[in-house]
Order: structure tokens, then sequence, then C-alpha cells
């Protein structure tokens, strides 16, 4: 069995703390909480230690507390942001979603899980203007965006971008999945728009990385007998979790999908997934956190804006800064959509030059970046 790298650990932040037992240790024996930022961390039972502790320039950002201890933090310099009631999600979250944390209550079907009622209550409040559901939306992106950072924090990052119409139990679905695994096996976290179709199935292979070759082979067979997520999400997520119960451990990777696009429901393959209100933000973070190269799988419009949006910072880079770009299926890329002709040209005589590649077939993609990266 082949051993999947763990993700490395996230960078030590001296000032931020996101967790219960990160603000034990910064405060036993009386220590100061002067100039922290304490980020969704529940306090309401160390009322005694916000009272006093020197609380003076803290932050404190979503994080429950008793009414005295709260009067008592500001009074002391504090400001302090209270968790937001009713709301389907964080805004202040600390770190990255799971999949069982969006897909919660899915035996009760899609429409009662956090993630659908997130994106039922992104249609209702983008549709009315109001500025505090916008700011709120804004908050909730950045704090995930900081994770992601932290999460990330000297890790090889190749994007597998591609289409969400890619169904399972076709042969472009499953050379997604060996790419994903070969990726990971290779050392490489492997990072995806989150979503279904090309997205899934390079998580689905990140996710078999640890496993013999045959549990992907099964995997694909299971999955097959639910090809898409219509008609039904429910059976489609389903369908993932039941892979994910048979073959418990996976491999890690991530997914960067959003609710903009609320109808394409995340993948439940990623171990990690950031969500994203704000579909830019979304896309110029994948791209820009995508390190050790992107592949891109064939696509229609939205992968076509990709390779561009990511060729973008290679053309004005300086040599050996930019990272590897693979485009796969050289009828696609040269006669569908001719992009390879225009990326080749511009890339003319730019330190990109010898970072792009094409090939004809998925399996030869993982192999190419590699060379590339050098």
């Amino acid at each position: 069995m082949t051993e999947t790298p763990a993700l490395p650990h996230r960078a030590a932040h001296d000032r931020e703390l996101e967790s219960l037992a990160e603000f034990d240790e910064v405060v036993s024996g009386g220590g100061s909480l002067a100039r922290y930022r304490v980020q969704a961390v529940d306090l309401t039972d160390r009322t005694a230690v916000l009272l006093s502790a020197d609380c003076a320039g803290a932050v404190f950002l979503g994080c429950p507390m008793e009414p005295a201890a709260a009067a008592h933090v500001r009074a002391a310099g504090a400001l302090v942001f209270p968790p937001v009631p009713g709301l389907p999600f964080d805004p202040y979250r600390a770190a990255a979603y799971s999949p069982d944390e969006l897909f919660t209550s899915l035996e009760r079907g899609y429409a009662a899980t956090p993630d659908a009622r997130a994106y039922a209550w992104f249609q209702r409040t983008k549709a009315d203007g109001d500025v505090f559901a916008s700011m709120l939306r804004a908050v909730h992106d950045d704090t995930v965006s900081d994770a992601l950072d932290e999460l990330l924090a000297g890790a090889r990052v190749v994007g597998v971008m591609g289409g969400h119409a890619l169904a399972r139990g076709t042969a472009a679905y499953a050379g997604a999945a060996r790419l994903g695994r070969e990726l990971t096996r290779a050392g490489f976290t492997v990072a995806t728009g989150g979503g279904p179709g090309a997205m899934e199935a390079a998580n689905l292979g990140a996710y078999a990385a640890p496993f013999d070759d045959a549990m992907l082979a099964e995997a694909l067979q299971l999955l097959a007998k639910t090809p898409s997520f219509e008609p039904s999400v429910t059976d489609w997520a389903r369908a993932a979790f039941d892979v994910r119960t048979r073959w418990p451990g996976g491999g890690t990777s991530i997914g960067v999908p959003t609710w903009f696009y609320g109808h394409e429901p995340p993948n439940a393959f990623a171990a990690h997934i950031a969500k994203y209100f704000a579909n830019a933000t979304r896309e110029d973070g994948l791209l820009a956190r995508s390190n050790a190269g992107v592949v891109f799988l064939p696509g229609a419009a939205g992968t076509v804006q990709e390779v561009f949006d990511n060729a973008t910072p290679n053309y004005y880079a300086s040599r050996g800064e930019p990272a590897p770009m693979v485009l796969v299926d050289r009828v696609h890329w040269t006669e569908r959509l001719p992009v390879w002709p225009l990326l080749r040209s511009l890339a003319q005589g730019r330190p990109m030059e010898s970072r792009i590649a094409l090939v004809d077939r998925i399996d030869d993609a993982a192999g190419a970046l590699k060379r590339l990266a050098g």
C-alpha cells in the first residue's frame, strides 16, 4: 500500500487563537490576551479567565461568551464581534469545511444539509441587496482564505481543472481519477474546483492514493451506478459517502467550490473544502495557490477562462518562476477549442515557454507536469 504524504502542519500564527486548547495554553498561569485575535472559539465556560485576563487590544471574532465576560473585555479595550444568530454558516470560522460538515443531515435529503441551506440563504440575500448580508459573505470568504493559506503552508499544490459535466462511469472520469492518484502519490497536494465531474474524479483519485489500485477500480464501478448529481444530489452524494465508508482513511486533497454555482454541489472526496460565496475570489485563489502547476482537462468556457487566468501571471513572471501548465487532449485544445495555438504564441520568448505542454492522453499528464517542474 502506497503511503500518502500528509499536508504540512499549518503555519503558526503567534497572535491567532483558533481553538479552546490554544486559548487555554495562552492564558495558563495568568497569561495575557492583549492584542490576540480569538477566532470562533466557544468561551462560555471561560468567564473567570476573561474577567481576570489583560484583554487590551484583543479582538474576539464570533466567540460565544457570557454577557458579563463580554462587557468586561470591551471595557478593557477589546473588540467583540459576537456570533450572528440564524445563519446556516459561521462567518468567523477558523478552518476549511469537511465533507461531513457540509453534508450533515444528508439522510433527510440534500435540502436539509448546511451546504444547501447556505446556498438558499445566499439566493435570498443577494437578491435583496442587504449590506449586512454582503458584509457577512465577505467576512466569511476572507476567513476561508486565511484557513486555506494556513492549511497549504509548505505544500506543493497542483491544480486540476475540468468541467462539471463529466459523468461517473466514463473513461474520461476514470482517467481524471488516475491523474489525481498519481499526483498524490508523487507528493503533490491536489486542488480542484471542488465540484462534480472532473473535479470530483481528481479528488477521488487523491482519496484512493493510499490504497492498492484495485480499490479505485472498484470505487469507480460503485460510483457509476449514480452517474450525475442530476436529478438527485442526495443519491449522488450518498454514493460518494458509501465509498468513503467502505474505504475510510483516504488521501488528502483540497476542493475550492462556490455557492455562486449552487446547483453544483461540492464533492465528498476532498478532505478539506474551502467554499466561497464570491466566485471570482474562489477562482483567482485556486489558481494562485497552485504553486506546483495546473493540469487542464477538456472543458468549455469556464476552463478556457482558467487557462488564460493562469497564463497571465506566468506571462509576466521572471525566469524560473512560472508554474507548469499542462493541457490534456490535443484534439480538444487545437481543434474544438483552439486554445493551445494562442497559448503557445503568447509564451514564445517568455520564461513560461519552457513550462507549458500539450499531451494527448490523460495518463501522460502527471509525467509531463513533473518534467516541467524539474
